[in-house]
């Protein structure tokens, strides 16, 4: 099969599709044939080896020298093979769902983190959903537990996460305010933002919220408690992909974060959102009701894989770029 490789850090020129050997699966796991996959920001990072520090902090994908996965996490295609021990999935099932190495033809998972493709969208659309649209609603409905008529604003609104919380934060009945640049003010506006504030002419933090759901981490900490009511919530969610060659990162302001929050009445929160079936099902679930649609900036086939790195490192990209395959 086809696949993405890698043999050291560095930019997009690093990455090149290999042929390698097609992956069976054992125990509970199912083997999908990739239709489709999308590039995260994680992605970057990887590809990178930035920040440093995550070289450390996540052994299982980052080696010292060298990434240890294929490149890509989210997926949608149709299920080629299971395990003796999978109960719920067959082969022929259209699925999407979230796994390392989904930049190849083939993907390996378990079934614990794959779920039928939504029914009204593409593999496309399936495969942009899974990492952003879960990170958005683990940081939203479990983590910040926003409740109707809470003021709440999205700092990098018009990235992949971004464009995913804007709607979920309105289905969960929020006053959704979305930060971005000028040329995405109507996407927000399209996704359902009550208020679009262009960073480029003015600041958010002059207005208090009930909760911030910070994903770029271009501010410090005391801008983003600024824009806080006095019990609000400061949702702390990674970085972006615009400064490389970093030992921290946005580890730093995490860490920080997390070390304020002992001190001070407001709630300064992080988390991991784990991949789930769950997730994977509320999200469909949402799709399938009308209150959630991936939104893409552009699609390229699996052979310019360097190319969609490139974009979304030099381009500002914006929503979700996906790999067709």
């Amino acid at each position: 099969m086809r696949a993405v490789a890698q043999a050291r850090y560095g930019g997009p020129d690093v990455l090149e599709v290999r042929e390698t050997e097609q992956p069976g699966p054992t125990g509970d796991q199912v083997v999908v044939r990739v239709r489709a996959a999308s590039v995260n920001a994680r992605d970057w990072h990887v590809m990178r080896g930035d920040p440093y520090v995550a070289r450390l902090m996540d052994p299982g994908s980052f080696g010292l020298r060298a990434p240890k996965n294929v490149l890509g996490t989210d997926f949608a295609g149709v299920v080629e093979a299971v395990g003796p021990d999978v109960t719920r999935l067959k082969p022929g099932d259209e699925v999407y769902g979230e796994a390392p190495g989904a930049f190849a033809e083939y993907v390996v998972a378990p079934e614990s983190v794959v779920d039928d493709k939504p029914a009204n969208l593409t593999f496309e659309q399936a495969a942009a959903m899974p990492l952003a649209a879960n990170t958005a609603l683990t940081g939203l409905r479990d983590v910040a537990q926003v409740k109707a008529g809470q003021r709440l604003v999205i700092n990098g609104a018009s990235g992949g996460v971004g464009t995913f919380a804007v709607q979920i934060a309105k289905a969960l009945e929020a006053h959704v305010t979305a930060v971005c640049s000028t040329r995405n003010v109507d996407l927000m506006r399209s996704l359902g933002a009550d208020q679009v504030v262009d960073y480029s002419r003015d600041d958010f933090t002059r207005q208090r919220y009930d909760v911030v759901l910070d994903l770029v981490g271009n501010r410090s900490l005391g801008d983003l408690r600024r824009a806080l009511t006095p019990e609000g919530v400061l949702v702390l969610s990674g970085g972006g992909v615009f400064r490389g060659g970093s030992v921290f990162g946005p580890v730093g302001l995490i860490m920080r974060g997390a070390l304020l929050s002992r001190f001070v009445r407001q709630r300064i929160v992080t988390f991991d959102a784990k991949p789930s079936v769950d997730s994977l099902t509320a999200l469909r679930t949402m799709v399938e009701a009308r209150q959630l649609i991936p939104a893409i900036d552009r699609t390229y086939p699996l052979a310019e894989i360097a190319e969609a790195l490139r974009y979304v490192e030099t381009e500002h990209a914006r929503a979700k770029v996906v790999i067709t395959v």
